[in-house]
């Protein structure tokens, strides 16, 4: 299982939002690159990325400082926030991002989902947060009546990368991850399923990797208050 430590971007800086709420967002750092740079360091294999402004807007905001995080990386880097459109996606796949995540449009135009993930084969993941098993969009702003599982379901033949599965309540909480939605959706779909929100512990992570049917957990509030150390939770799930 791949731990992604996650850099939350709002206003350039990086910040942990509770429950996705951005009038409740703590800010860790201003400078996203020298963070990425020390997850690096400390071995990770991946970065998650998230332009939370720009899954408010619609469109990337914080994109001066992915590209500063990019520059700074050799590990590959995932994006999710105002991706919305073929244009964008092959802007940042150009710019060196190895992999998009689509979460509103995954809702609101799935064809665009199924286009993207055949023209660029692997490096097209769908976003799904929800709330009580509900898909939330726009930030996490809309609530919809699209059950998180049917939503996986309906991409099984679309050829994409990963899903990655957020449970909002649990989101920045540090109250542990819903563990059992997050397995259900897994044992659901043959795409390979990515935790987030409430990753809070090594015994958090231990537990998701003993299940057998998660591909990966997404941490940040606990990597940056210090409830995890990245070098050693790596070192245990490699081992």
């Amino acid at each position: 299982m791949i731990l992604y430590p996650a850099i939350d971007l709002k206003d350039g800086q990086c910040v942990r939002l509770l429950r996705g709420e951005m009038e409740a967002a703590t800010v860790f750092g201003d400078d996203p690159a020298a963070q990425a740079a020390r997850f690096e360091a400390a071995g990770c294999e991946w970065v998650h990325l998230v332009d939370l402004n720009g899954a408010f807007a619609g469109h990337p905001v914080n994109g001066a400082a992915v590209e500063a995080i990019l520059a700074r990386l050799t590990v590959p880097a995932q994006l999710g926030g105002g991706i919305r459109d073929m244009a964008t996606i092959e802007m940042w796949l150009t710019k060196g991002l190895a992999r998009v995540i689509l979460g509103t449009v995954a809702v609101e135009n799935p064809t665009l989902v199924r286009d993207a993930a055949r023209t660029f084969p692997g490096r097209v993941a769908v976003g799904i947060d929800a709330r009580k098993g509900r898909v939330a969009t726009k930030g996490w702003a809309t609530e919809t009546d699209v059950m998180a599982t049917d939503l996986a379901k309906s991409f099984e033949d679309a050829g994409v990368a990963a899903i990655i599965y957020t449970d909002i309540d649990r989101d920045g909480a540090m109250a542990g991850p819903n563990i059992e939605a997050t397995d259900a959706l897994a044992r659901a779909v043959t795409i390979p399923v990515i935790a987030s929100g409430g990753v809070s512990s090594m015994a958090d992570l231990i537990a998701l990797r003993d299940i057998g049917t998660i591909a990966g957990a997404i941490s940040g509030r606990a990597l940056y208050d210090g409830a995890i150390d990245l070098a050693r939770a790596l070192e245990t799930l490699r081992g």
